[in-house]
């Protein structure tokens, strides 16, 4: 297996941008009836062609459109798919509410984001990403396309927050595997739709992941006597899952999975724990190309879980918060990723000069997982973002 390289790129952001105060308004009037699809669309166009623009005046190759046709971070991809359904007023009683955003969802008395469950047989009937990526794609010169990302829901997002025999009907599925099964042949369908439009660089967005590093979702897990198996097997699981979904992908696209510990009303996060409890299993077992890992605070650990990042992948450092305006110490954040590719050199034996080849830089996770976004100004994003491009090119001169 050989790395990937251009993408990822030295300097990249994780794919969702501040929107305008208009573009709020008008998705919040979505929201309650008060605005029209149509009157919305034309907003939505031009932000993104303002945000594209100046994603290339900083120096960015893996542009988005900022997120800004969604309402969350996930997007459209369960609701656009046969046998799920939606479900509004949802009953608390159908969550596992010790996973982290559950819990801070029921701590703050909102409703858990989108519900949406199996309801029957699960069949891909259309990508409702495609569009959004074709119209990114006509802002750029036709050579930066394939360097275009789009962010994809994780495939286990609408399983590890239900209780068990919640998520999909017995009579529909009889197990997990037979349920993962299908998830993994519409990812499959939807990557091959987006490749055929021009897509070569996907990056899965998993909070969910990072919550088997967290010790307190461990214990409420062992206490739930519902739960079939252990929190380990349930990473074999995802993982399989994980594998499952990209296994057809053709060799000269991109897939990378975000790891993070949330972003919630006023920057809040919902885990806490380093990665050393899943680091051998989710950087050698996984069959992605590329890890966004947070790591701008102590709640994510340590770099030592590097040790484990196989040569032929990538890591990209996201030693630099988006949640607040706060500017990070540029030197200070160049020490630490000398420091954690020297965690690589070890893990690999070799310098920290070859580690560096496989590592970047970012912010540690999007500026607006909701639409409403996180608590830092417009002009703080930017300063984030001129930081990061400022960092890349000094610890990888005349690289994208």
């Amino acid at each position: 297996m050989s790395r990937h390289q251009n993408p990822p790129f030295r300097a990249e952001h994780l794919g969702s941008l501040l929107r305008t105060d208009i573009l709020v308004a008008k998705r919040n009037g979505l929201t309650v009836g008060t605005v029209s699809r149509e009157e919305l669309v034309p907003i939505e166009d031009q932000d993104i062609n303002d945000i594209v623009a100046k994603q290339e005046q900083l120096g960015y190759h893996a542009i988005t459109d900022g997120e800004y046709r969604r309402h969350m971070f996930w997007g459209s991809f369960f609701p656009g798919l046969e046998g799920f359904t939606q479900i509004f007023k949802p009953d608390p009683g159908m969550f596992r509410l010790y996973m982290p955003d559950i819990a801070a969802f029921v701590e703050e008395k909102v409703e858990p984001g989108e519900t949406v469950v199996c309801t029957g047989k699960i069949k891909h009937k259309g990508s409702t990403y495609v569009d959004d990526f074709k119209y990114l794609a006509k802002l750029v010169k036709p050579e930066e396309v394939k360097n275009l990302k789009i962010t994809l829901a994780a495939p286990n997002w609408y399983h590890m927050r239900y209780k068990e025999g919640v998520a999909y009907p017995k009579d529909v599925y009889s197990s997990d595997e037979e349920y993962f099964g299908d998830i993994a042949k519409a990812y499959q369908e939807e990557l091959r739709i987006l490749y055929e439009a021009g897509c070569r660089n996907v990056q899965y967005d998993d909070p969910n992941l990072a919550y088997f590093c967290s010790e307190k979702m461990i214990e409420g897990w062992n206490a739930d006597s519902l739960n079939i198996g252990t929190t380990e097997q349930l990473l074999d699981k995802y993982i399989k899952l994980y594998n499952d979904c990209i296994a057809k992908r053709p060799a000269d696209m991109h897939v990378g999975v975000h790891l993070c510990r949330g972003n919630f009303h006023k920057s809040r996060h919902f885990s806490e724990g380093g990665y050393e409890r899943i680091a051998a299993k989710l950087f050698k077992e996984l069959d992605v190309d590329t890890y966004y890992l947070e790591y701008d605070t102590p709640r994510a650990g340590g770099f030592e879980p590097l040790k484990e990042l196989p040569a032929t992948k990538n890591v990209i450092l996201g030693v630099v918060t988006s949640k607040f305006d706060t500017l990070e110490d540029k030197v200070e954040m160049k020490n630490r990723i000398v420091q954690a590719a020297g965690f690589i050199a070890v893990g690999n034996n070799i310098s920290v000069q070859e580690a560096l080849k496989q590592c970047g830089v970012s912010p540690q996770c999007g500026f607006a997982s909701h639409h409403g976004g996180n608590a830092i100004s417009r002009e703080g994003m930017f300063d984030k973002l001129k930081l990061v491009r400022e960092i890349a090119n000094e610890i990888w001169p005349n690289e994208p």
